[in-house]
C-alpha cells in the first residue's frame, strides 16, 4: 500500500476517534442535565451529509467536511449560528436556561474527555509497551555535533553533554530536541566543566529554514574497521580485520572518526602508526599510507545499538510496569505532553523566534503518523493530538469551547450575562479568526510543499 495513503488512513482514523470522543464529551453532560441535543455530527455536514440518522430527538451523521465535528445543543449560539431559535422563548430543555455551572460542565466535557483520552492512551502504552530509552546521562563521551554553522550559533561543540534544559534535567537522548526547542537555557559539560549557554532566540527559525539541519546532534561514531575497502585499496598489505576498533593515530587518541578525520587530514600522503583493538581483545601496532584524500582505504563498520552499549558507549534503559505502575506513569506523560506543547505555543506566538514558520495544517499533522502501520506509533502520535485538541479547544477564542467558557466565568463571577447578541458577533469573530489560523496552516504545508 502507498505509504501516504497508510499516513492518511492513520490520520483519519484518529482525527474521527478524537472528534467523535470530544463531542460525547458535550453530549453526555448535556443529556444528564436534560437538555435537547438536536444533531451529533462527525465532520462537517455544509449543504449536506453522507449519512445522517434520527434516533429519538437526535440527529445522527457523518458530514463530508472533515475538519473536525460539532453536537448542535438547543439553545445555544455555537458554529451552526442558528439565531433565528433564539429569538423564541427559552424553553426548560434549552442551554440557555441551565444554571451556569450545569453549561460550564457541559461546555468543559469536550477538553476533559480529550486530556482523559491521552491520559489513558499513556497509560494502556506504559503497560503494553513500557519504556526503552537512551539514558542521556550514560551517553560517553559527548555528542557528535554533524552542522558546526548549528552548533555554533547553539554553542555547542563535538564531545560536549548537555546535562539539563532550563534547570531540568534530560532523561533521554530521544528527548533532547524537543527539550533544545522548546527551551532557553541549556546547561552543557565542557572538559569536566558545567556552564549554562543561552539558547538564541531565533534557534528554532534557523532550524525551520532547512529541517534537513534539525538532527543536528548524534551518537560520536566508534573508527571501527570493516575491512579494505574495494572501491578505494590503499593499503592492501596491512592486516586491517573486520571489527579493529582504532585507538590512536601517530600515538593521539583516534577512537572516534572526529578525532580521526583531523590528524589524517594533517597526514596525507604519509605514513602513520594505527594502534587498533581487535576484536578478542588484542592490540596490534599497523603502519599504513594516508591517502591523498585523507583515509586508509578501509570501509567502516556501522554498530548496532548493542554494539554502542557493548562498548560502554551509552546505557539503554528497558521499563516495564505492571497496570498500577502504569497509572502514574501515564498521567506524568499527560501532563508533560501538555507542558511542552504549552512551550511551543509560547515559542510560536513570540514572533521574534520564527516559530509561526513551522506552524502545519493537515499535511503537517499526517505526517506525524509513519509510513508503515505500526500500533504503537499511532496511539503514540493519537495520544499527542488528543492533547493538542484539548488545549486548543479551551484557548479563550469565541467559537471554541475556551470562548464559551470565558463569557460562562464571567457570568458566574459578575452575575451578568452577555447578550445573545454580544454572543452572536463574538462567535463570528471567533469563526474568522479560526478560519485565518486554517488558511495560514495550511499555506505553510502549501509553501513547505512547493518551495522547499
Amino acid at each position: 500500500m502507498n505509504p501516504i495513503l497508510i499516513q492518511a488512513i492513520q490520520f483519519f482514523l484518529s482525527l474521527s476517534l478524537l472528534v467523535i470522543l470530544h463531542e460525547l464529551g458535550h453530549f453526555i453532560p448535556a443529556k444528564l442535565f436534560k437538555t435537547k441535543v438536536e444533531k451529533f455530527y462527525l465532520f462537517f455536514d455544509v449543504k449536506f451529509s453522507l449519512f445522517k440518522k434520527k434516533i429519538g430527538e437526535t440527529e445522527y451523521g457523518v458530514g463530508w467536511l472533515p475538519l473536525g465535528g460539532y453536537v448542535k445543543i438547543a439553545g445555544m449560539i455555537d458554529e451552526s449560528m442558528d439565531t433565528e431559535a433564539m429569538k423564541k422563548e427559552p424553553q426548560p430543555w434549552e442551554f440557555r436556561s441551565k444554571p451556569a455551572w450545569q453549561r460550564l460542565i457541559i461546555m468543559l466535557g469536550g477538553v476533559t474527555v480529550n486530556f482523559v483520552l491521552a491520559v489513558i492512551i499513556f497509560i494502556g502504552m506504559a503497560f503494553a509497551y513500557g519504556d526503552q530509552y537512551i539514558a542521556n546521562e550514560s551517553v560517553k563521551d559527548g555528542y557528535y555535533v554533524t552542522d558546526t554553522e548549528i552548533g555554533n550559533e547553539l554553542g555547542i561543540q563535538t564531545g560536549d553533554r548537555i546535562l539539563a534544559v532550563d534547570g531540568n534535567r534530560v532523561k533521554t537522548f530521544r528527548g533532547l530536541f524537543l527539550e533544545i526547542v522548546n527551551g532557553n537555557v541549556i546547561t552543557i559539560e565542557r572538559d569536566g566543566q558545567a556552564q549554562d549557554i543561552q539558547i538564541p532566540v531565533d534557534f528554532i527559525e534557523t532550524l525551520l529554514d532547512n529541517p534537513e539541519r534539525m538532527r543536528f546532534l548524534t551518537m560520536r561514531q566508534p573508527f571501527v574497521v570493516k575491512g579494505h575497502d574495494p572501491a578505494h585499496v590503499v593499503n592492501p598489505e596491512v592486516d586491517f580485520r573486520a571489527m579493529d576498533q582504532v585507538l590512536s593515530i601517530n600515538g593521539t587518541t583516534a577512537y572516534y572518526l572526529d578525532q580521526a578525520k583531523p590528524i589524517l587530514e594533517a597526514n596525507k600522503g604519509q605514513e602513520v602508526r594505527v594502534v587498533v583493538a581487535r576484536e578478542n581483545g588484542e592490540e596490534a601496532s599497523l603502519m599504513a599510507k594516508v591517502s591523498d584524500s585523507a583515509t586508509l582505504g578501509v570501509s567502516l563498520q556501522q554498530l548496532s545499538m548493542q554494539q554502542f552499549v557493548d562498548k560502554g558507549l551509552m546505557r539503554v534503559e528497558n521499563e516495564q510496569y505492571s497496570f498500577v505502575e502504569s497509572i502514574p506513569v501515564g498521567i506524568n506523560k499527560g501532563w508533560t505532553t501538555m507542558t511542552g506543547y504549552v512551550k511551543q505555543l509560547k515559542k510560536i506566538f513570540n514572533p521574534q523566534t520564527g516559530a509561526y514558520k513551522g506552524v502545519g495544517g493537515f499535511a503537517a499533522i499526517g505526517g506525524l503518523f509513519p509510513d508503515a502501520w505500526d500500533w504503537q506509533a499511532f496511539w503514540g502520535t493519537t495520544a499527542l493530538l488528543s492533547v493538542i485538541l484539548a488545549f486548543m479547544n479551551i484557548l479563550p477564542i469565541p467559537a471554541l469551547d475556551g470562548g464559551h467558557v470565558m463569557f460562562l466565568l464571567y457570568e458566574m463571577v459578575s452575575g451578568r450575562k452577555p447578550s445573545d447578541k454580544f454572543l452572536e458577533y463574538a462567535q463570528v469573530v471567533g469563526f474568522f479568526l479560526l478560519m485565518a489560523l486554517l488558511l495560514f496552516a495550511n499555506g505553510n504545508d502549501l509553501y513547505k510543499l512547493i518551495f522547499k
